[in-house]
């Protein structure tokens, strides 16, 4: 058989491709054909990000754009559905790893992909032409920075998080619904991460089933039955709750209010991180500062058995591999072992939420 007679044939089977999902009422032929119009960002191909991406290209989707930093490690391979045994021995860039199996999932669908760390200047870069932003990362500094890109460029984005059996997702709509500044005071905001607290992948799974729901409404145009409420669940323990939030939205909101200044996009409240000289050392220091509770950190990590703790009134040490992390009260933190950036707020993430 030629290659031509083969792309007919790809051709031709490719009309079904969506018939399943066309027979949906409301969603329909319409409803398909602006989804195949759409592009969407997705930050972060850790395991939201690779179940999103995976969900909006199956569904055809017509543009997709990844952006991570971080390689696969084998610890990835219990939820994050994309990656392989090969990508974590390979070590390959999470991003490209998605992008191979994203076009052999369904090579009608754009898919770009960036290794970068995620700041103002690449994320304003990457927004040309997006319709919807998803939320596939694992902190607050970088979702109170796509918070305010969105607030700028009018673009809809849905947030997500999960850790141990426990998710949360919310739909922000420019203009429409609270920001997540304006909800920070109702967003449980805890040190746990994936690393310290684990994952079951079902947790992961219910976020991103309610994310890529609500990204299909918007993106065939249907914004009437969004939710509209944040919804929050703990698998374990039977628990769902939705909660209406109309009314957290504020005027004088910085990010979203009547005379926004958009303050996650300025560099003075941005997440500092410095390379100490002659030290081997990345120093970071949160945009907001915090108080951090020390002995429940270092609870955590003594339960992970992994690295050796230390500790005292003024500060946490954690020793695992070639690196050696330092957290104090205010939530600032120096990474020993690498003069690498993206390595250090890799682990700092990780560690310390």
């Amino acid at each position: 058989m030629s290659n031509d007679v083969g792309q007919q044939e790809l051709s031709s089977d490719s009309m079904h491709r969506y018939s399943r999902q066309e027979r949906f009422t409301p969603l329909g032929t319409s409803g398909q054909k602006k989804l195949g119009q759409s592009h969407v960002l997705i930050v972060g191909c850790g395991a939201l990000g690779t179940s999103i991406a995976e969900t909006l290209v199956r569904a055809g989707v017509g543009h997709v754009t990844l952006v991570d930093r971080d390689y696969v490690e084998w610890s990835n391979l219990q939820r994050q559905q994309l990656f392989s045994e090969q990508d974590a021995q390979q070590r390959l860039p999470k991003a490209v790893a998605a992008k191979r199996r994203l076009e052999d999932i369904n090579s009608l669908v754009k898919v770009d992909v960036h290794v970068m760390d995620v700041r103002v200047e690449e994320l304003e870069s990457l927004i040309a032409g997006v319709d919807l932003i998803m939320d596939g990362t694992d902190n607050f500094d970088t979702r109170l920075l796509i918070n305010d890109m969105a607030q700028k460029h009018k673009i809809p984005w849905i947030y997500g998080g999960c850790v141990g059996s426990y998710g949360i997702t919310y739909t922000i709509i420019p203009g429409e619904t609270p920001c997540l500044n304006c909800l920070l005071g109702a967003v449980p905001l805890g040190g746990d991460t994936c690393d310290t607290a684990g994952i079951i992948p079902q947790a992961v799974q219910m976020v991103t089933a309610n994310q890529t729901t609500e990204a299909l409404k918007l993106l065939s145009g249907h914004p009437e039955v969004l939710r509209r409420k944040l919804l929050s669940f703990d698998l374990w323990r039977n628990e769902y709750v939705s909660i209406g939030v109309d009314s957290a939205k504020k005027s004088d909101c910085l990010s979203c209010g009547d005379h926004a200044t958009y303050p996650y996009l300025s560099a003075s409240n941005l997440e500092k991180v410095d390379v100490l000289c002659g030290r081997d050392t990345v120093q970071i220091r949160p945009s907001r500062r915090q108080t951090v509770n020390l002995e429940g950190v270092a609870l955590r990590l003594t339960n992970l058995q992994e690295g050796a703790v230390e500790s005292n009134p003024f500060l946490v040490s954690y020793s695992i591999g070639a690196h050696r992390l330092v957290v104090f009260p205010d939530g600032r933190a120096l990474i020993h072992g690498t003069k690498d950036i993206a390595e250090a707020r890799t682990l700092y993430h990780r560690y310390f939420g």
